[in-house]
């Protein structure tokens, strides 16, 4: 069984009398440690896609299997609990809450949670090894660069130890350096065995993970495994994100 499993999912939505498929009979694997790309122009469908997945959303019909749990037809509530549970985001403006402390941010999750307050902070440092920054627990967000912050977005998407994790234009907003780190780190987790999903609507992201999901008019257009079709690229070295 594979960690998500999309059939036939579709999401309508109706304007003025129009029907608009912002999906269209979409049916999708994911494996638990694939680390993997979304691609698309605006309007493609991708976001709405990745919504679904995420459990931000439901679709109009089709079925959605996450770790083995039905969610296409869960409620609000039961949406809520699987997201804090088995999904961790990561956006392109960090969403960062500027009044706390980097810690207080990693360990927001976790409070949803119900987790005592001695295991939040025991459990935040670690997910602040993961990314090198356990030595600006006591910053606030402003006080990072951009590189930084976007790194504690992602220990914070990685808190309470996700099935999977989705990143929505991680790097854009921040320079190229930079975001060939954070895509780097990006990497290095996969081959650790976390399961990463990058949205995008840049090819050159896209090409630095080993599958790719191109979504044109609310369908997959194409699938492309990077290494069978010989065509994966290395992500340059780079120096640690600032």
């Amino acid at each position: 069984m594979s960690l998500v499993e999309l059939r036939n999912v579709s999401k309508i939505y109706h304007l003025g009398g129009e029907e608009i498929r912002a999906l269209d009979d979409v049916s999708l694997d994911i494996e638990g440690g694939e680390f993997i790309s979304i691609i698309g122009p605006s309007g493609s469908g991708k976001s709405t896609l990745m919504h679904i997945l995420g459990c931000l959303d439901s679709p109009t019909r089709g079925t959605i299997q996450l770790d083995g749990t039905m969610i296409h037809n869960a409620s609000t509530k039961e949406l809520a609990g699987i997201r804090n549970r088995k999904i961790g985001f990561v956006f392109q403006f960090f969403n960062l809450l500027p009044k706390l402390t980097v810690l207080q941010n990693v360990e927001l999750p976790m409070v949803y949670s119900g987790i005592s307050g001695g295991d939040r902070k025991t459990r935040a440092m670690e997910a602040l090894k993961m990314v090198d920054l356990e030595n600006r627990s006591k910053h606030r967000p402003m006080q990072l660069s951009g590189g930084q912050q976007q790194r504690v977005a992602i220990a914070r998407a990685l808190v309470n130890s996700p099935k999977i994790v989705f990143a929505d234009e991680p790097t854009g907003n921040l320079d190229s350096h930079t975001g060939e780190a954070i895509l780097e780190l990006f990497r290095r987790l996969s081959q650790e065995g976390r399961t990463i999903a990058l949205v995008t609507h840049d090819p050159e992201i896209a090409a630095v993970t080993p599958r790719r999901i191109e979504i044109r008019d609310g369908k997959i257009a194409k699938q492309v495994d990077a290494k069978l079709a010989g065509l994966d690229r290395k992500i340059p070295e780079t120096a640690p994100a600032n």
